[in-house]
């Protein structure tokens, strides 16, 4: 539950808005775009922005936003007027940094240890779990972290279907394969594995495609530093560019291996009093 001053502060991070009603090309619109999310998903991933700023902010050990949050976040910080000024200077009255990694396994400890944190105060101050689609679990926030930065232009993107099902239909499908071999001399079992095969990856990544579509209509690492706060500078970790955060205190995570996970983390201390 929140307190007075608390409701006070989430209600001005709440009001905030990051869509620019005069731009014709708005910032729901760009993080959409930029990551390959439904517009109704991106909608969703800038509430749970905002209150991990708001976590951010009355954290007394530290947090760290999930991948998709830190994307939006990442991208805010792009918007310098928005972000320095309207956000920092106006609605919450302090300065949130992004800053980078130190890496290393302790980092990645503390950070893994910051993500299960962010989730039980998540639901202390909101009083509901954190969505999963958005916040997913410690293994998937810390493993799934294999991004790059690729030109649509340039490249072909085909989505991996999940192995599971797929190989087991494939061993089935090549267990009969040979049998009707061994007892026909004909190629023509070979010709039929082949196209078989063939409809079953193609069935596979068409079946990853819809749920990925569902989990968009469904609603589908860095840090901080916060000046005025209290407590000195550390480092977190982004996926793309390596960055972290602290608000008063310590922040940056470096995932399991501590150099590249993609997660970030931000701790603050008397963060909650607004300007």
């Amino acid at each position: 539950m929140l307190t007075a001053e608390q409701t006070q502060l989430w209600d001005r991070i709440n009001r905030f808005e990051l869509d620019d009603p005069n731009a014709a090309f708005k910032f729901s619109e760009r993080l959409s775009r930029e990551n390959g999310w439904s517009i109704q998903y991106a909608h969703r991933v800038i509430v749970e922005y905002k209150k991990f700023i708001f976590l951010c902010c009355v954290s007394e050990k530290g947090v760290t936003p999930s991948d998709a949050v830190d994307q939006a976040w990442h991208l805010h910080l792009t918007f310098t007027r928005s972000y320095w000024v309207g956000l920092c200077r106006d609605t919450i009255g302090r300065e949130i940094h992004h800053n980078p990694t130190k890496g290393g396994e302790s980092e990645a400890t503390k950070y893994d240890s910051f993500y299960t944190g962010t989730s039980k105060l998540y639901f202390e101050h909101f009083n509901e779990l954190s969505p999963a689609d958005i916040w997913p679990t410690n293994e998937a926030r810390f493993s799934e972290i294999n991004f790059q930065r690729v030109s649509l232009d340039n490249y072909w993107l085909i989505r991996k279907p999940k192995p599971t099902k797929t190989f087991a239909l494939l061993g089935g499908l090549i267990l009969l394969s040979f049998m009707f071999i061994q007892a026909s001399d004909s190629d023509i079992f070979i010709l039929i594995f082949l196209a078989v095969f063939v409809l079953i990856i193609a069935f596979s990544y068409q079946k990853e495609g819809r749920d990925s579509d569902k989990r968009d209509r469904d609603g589908s690492g860095s840090g901080c530093s916060t000046a005025g706060c209290g407590g000195d500078s550390d480092s977190g970790h982004h996926g793309h560019s390596g960055h972290g955060c602290h608000s008063g205190g310590h922040s940056g995570c470096g995932g399991h291996s501590g150099c590249s996970s993609g997660c970030s983390g931000c701790s603050s201390s008397g963060c909650s009093s607004g300007h």
